[in-house]
């Protein structure tokens, strides 16, 4: 569901804030589609936790913190040789990136190095496990900004049983400046901002064609939904879970990928490949 979304609303969580942020406005839409789809699905998380489920594994426990970081770089460096084979194959190399303007900055017009954006992660995300307790995440906050603005109109979420746990109604009740995944997203936004305009790339576009919009309600819907089945998107149940230890990580990848698969098919009925295509004729 996550991966369909993907693709249909344009991004994953991370990505929404920070082309939201770099003045997309149709990734307003998936935003906004993105925070109800995430609060609907807290109202049925009773149904979902009431399901058969597997029981929790930990690779560190299991294996120890030394054989599970070894085994997932060993998966790590299977899944780039396979996917550098393929893209040869199909492409006979593999896609450089895309020249840079000459007389200008990397820092402030990108790209940046690759090996500098992968140091950022891990220093960033050890900051976040430092100082808030817990991984980096990003879409328990949509779900608790769709809750405050239910609340608002007048639909008692507060007595959810996902809502009424301790922790949940505590953050619910809070403001939301004392919610840390609020805070980070908010910040990831303002940054996005803040970099194009040092870019001076902030120019939104304001006329969206109505298949893009639809696919970015239907992809946001499906995000929100998605993200909460499965405990947070590619940086909570992906990126941090695989960090953790946990295997949910990787199974969140499997099901990840087969839906992409699946959203590239459904783009084009969006009219999505034809926008892409002009956005990069102009």
């Amino acid at each position: 569901m996550f991966g369909i979304g993907m693709q249909l609303g344009g991004g994953c969580a991370s990505g929404t804030l920070y082309t939201v942020g770099g003045g997309s406005t149709r990734m307003i839409v998936t935003l906004a589609a993105f925070v109800i789809g995430s609060v609907v699905a807290t109202a049925h998380m009773p149904f979902w936790t009431a399901l058969p489920s597997l029981k929790p594994l930990s690779l560190v426990s299991a294996l120890g913190a030394g054989w599970a970081i070894a085994l997932n770089l060993v998966m790590f460096a299977a899944i780039a040789a396979l996917t550098v084979l393929i893209e040869r194959r199909r492409h006979g190399q593999l896609i450089n990136e895309p020249p840079r303007q000459p007389h200008t900055s990397p820092w402030l017009h990108g790209p940046w190095p690759l090996f500098v954006g992968a140091i950022a992660l891990v220093l960033l995300n050890f900051a976040t496990l430092a100082l808030s307790g817990r991984p980096w995440g990003v879409t328990s906050a949509f779900a608790l900004w769709g809750a405050k603005f239910f609340a608002v109109l007048g639909i008692d979420v507060a007595n959810w049983p996902y809502w009424a746990a301790h922790a949940n109604a505590g953050s619910l009740a809070a403001p939301v400046t004392h919610d840390v995944t609020s805070v980070m997203d908010i910040g990831i936004v303002l940054g996005a901002m803040a970099a194009a305009a040092l870019a001076g790339r902030y120019a939104p576009v304001w006329k969206v064609p109505a298949r893009s919009l639809i696919a970015a309600v239907v992809g946001g819907l499906m995000l929100g939904y998605g993200a909460r089945l499965a405990y947070g998107c590619n940086i909570g149940a992906y990126f941090s879970g695989i960090v953790s230890g946990s295997l949910h990580g990787w199974l969140w990848l499997v099901a990840a990928f087969a839906g992409n698969v699946l959203g590239t098919r459904l783009r084009p009925a969006f009219g999505l490949e034809v926008e892409r295509v002009r956005a990069n004729g102009c």
